[in-house]
C-alpha cells in the first residue's frame, strides 16, 4: 500500500533521510518510531506529498506520488501532531471543511462527514466549539477530519500525546478499529503505546532506517541472554551455588532480601537456553524451596534503545566525502552515457553510409541491365 524506495532528503550538504526503504502493507497498523530528529516528521511530509525526495520514489496504492499527487492525496488522511484546529468552528463544521478540501462532491459530504463523526464517538460535541472541547476530544476532531472520505491510509503523528490515561486507551481502541477499513502508520515516541497498537515497526535513527521488524521479534532479539526471576525460600544460602550444576546459566544475582528471608534473583541463560526444568531439579536436590520463577520480558524501549544508542554521527567530513564520491560516481555515469551515444551515432552514420553505398550499387546494377536489354 505504502513502498518507500530508496529515499532521500537533502537540504544543502545535510541529510535529513538518507536511502531509506520500508513498505506498509494493505490492512496493517504499522509504527514509525525514532527520536526527536530523526528524520519521521520528513518522511510523513514526503508521503503525503508536502515535500518532495531529493531521490527516490514513494508508491502510494500503486501511484508515484510525483507522478500523480492528486490521486495519491486522495487516498490518504493525515493526522498532523499538536491538533491543529479552527477554534471558531464547530465539530460538524470543521469536518465539513475538511471534507471540502478533499473534494468530496456535494451530494456525498453530508453522509461523509456524519460516518466520520460517528466513527470518532462525537456525536454529542458535534455542534460544540473546538475550542471549548477537551484535549481528548480535540483528538478525535483531528481524527475525524482525517478519515472523512474513508481514505484508504491514514497516517497519524503523535495520536496520543498530552492524553490522560483514559483517553489514550480511548483514543487506541479508535485506532485499532481503523485496521477493518484502513492502512494505518502510526508515529509516536510512546513506545508503550506503539506495542499495544502495532504488530509491525519501522524505526529511523539520524536519517537511516536501522530496523522493519514485529515488535515481538525485535523484543525477542535485543539481547543475547534469557533473564529468569526467580523468588526462593533459601535458609542456607545455596541458590547462587546452582551455577556449578547447570553449565547454561552465565550468572546468578541478587536482587533483594524480603523481610520473611525470601530472596528474588536473576538468573541469565543463553537466549535459547530453557533450564527450568533443570533449575527446580537441582534445587529440590539442595533443599531449597522455589516460590517463582518467570521469564523477565524484554520492552519494546529496550529494543529501541539498544538499536540507536551509539550510533555514530556522521561528521561534516564524512558527508562531504560520501557526497563527492556520488558525484564522481554521476559524472562518471554522464561520460559513460556520452560515450555510448558517441558510438551510437558513429555506428548509425556508417550503417547510413553502407546503406546509401548499396542503394546507389543497386541504382548502377538496375541502370546496367536496362542498357544491355536496349
Amino acid at each position: 500500500m505504502i513502498e518507500v524506495k530508496n529515499v532521500t532528503k537533502k537540504y544543502g550538504n545535510f541529510y535529513a533521510v538518507r536511502n531509506i526503504s520500508f513498505e506498509v502493507k494493505d490492512g496493517e497498523i504499522v509504527g514509525f518510531l525514532g527520536r526527536n530528529g530523526a528524520g519521521k516528521s520528513t518522511t510523513m511530509n514526503m508521503i503525503t506529498g508536502f515535500i518532495e525526495p531529493t531521490e527516490g520514489e514513494i508508491i502510494v496504492d500503486g501511484y508515484n506520488i510525483d507522478k500523480k499527487p492528486k490521486k495519491v492525496k486522495k487516498e490518504i488522511g493525515y493526522m498532523p501532531e499538536g491538533t491543529p484546529l479552527y477554534a471558531d468552528l464547530t465539530v460538524k463544521e470543521f469536518v465539513t471543511y475538511m471534507a471540502e478540501l478533499k473534494m468530496i462532491p456535494k451530494k456525498d459530504r453530508k453522509d461523509y462527514v456524519q460516518k466520520a463523526i460517528m466513527d470518532t464517538g462525537l456525536e454529542k460535541v458535534q455542534n460544540n466549539l473546538t475550542k471549548n472541547l477537551s484535549r481528548g476530544y480535540k483528538q478525535r476532531v483531528s481524527m475525524a477530519g482525517a478519515i472523512v472520505g474513508s481514505p484508504k491510509i491514514l497516517i497519524l503523528d503523535e495520536p496520543t500525546v498530552g492524553l490522560d490515561p483514559k483517553q489514550v486507551i480511548e483514543i487506541r481502541e479508535l485506532i485499532k478499529s481503523f485496521r477493518k477499513d484502513h492502512t494505518v502508520l502510526v508515529s509516536s515516541h510512546i513506545l508503550s503505546e506503539i506495542s499495544q497498537l502495532c504488530e509491525k515497526v519501522v524505526i529511523i535513527d539520524k536519517g537511516e532506517i536501522v530496523a522493519v521488524d514485529t515488535t515481538e521479534h525485535l523484543e525477542n532479539n535485543v539481547s543475547d541472554t534469557t533473564s529468569l526471576k526467580v523468588l526462593v525460600d533459601d535458609i542456607n544460602n545455596k541458590f547462587v551455588s546452582i551455577k556449578e550444576d547447570i553449565s547454561e546459566i552465565n550468572d546468578i544475582k541478587l536482587v533483594r532480601e524480603n523481610e520473611d528471608k525470601t530472596k528474588e534473583y536473576i538468573v541469565e541463560t543463553p537466549v535459547k537456553s530453557d533450564i527450568r526444568k533443570q533449575i527446580f531439579s537441582v534445587c529440590a536436590k539442595n533443599d531449597i524451596i522455589i516460590l517463582e520463577m518467570k521469564k523477565v520480558e524484554t520492552s519494546l524501549e529496550e529494543a529501541f534503545i539498544k538499536l540507536v544508542e551509539d550510533r555514530p554521527e556522521y561528521s561534516q567530513k564524512e558527508i562531504n566525502k560520501m557526497q563527492y564520491e556520488k558525484e564522481i560516481e554521476e559524472l562518471r555515469e554522464e561520460e559513460k552515457n556520452r560515450r555510448e551515444d558517441k558510438e551510437n551515432r558513429k555506428q548509425a552514420k556508417k550503417e547510413e553510409k553502407e546503406r546509401k553505398k548499396a542503394q546507389k550499387e543497386d541504382k548502377k546494377n538496375s541502370n546496367s541491365e536496362e542498357g544491355g536489354n536496349k
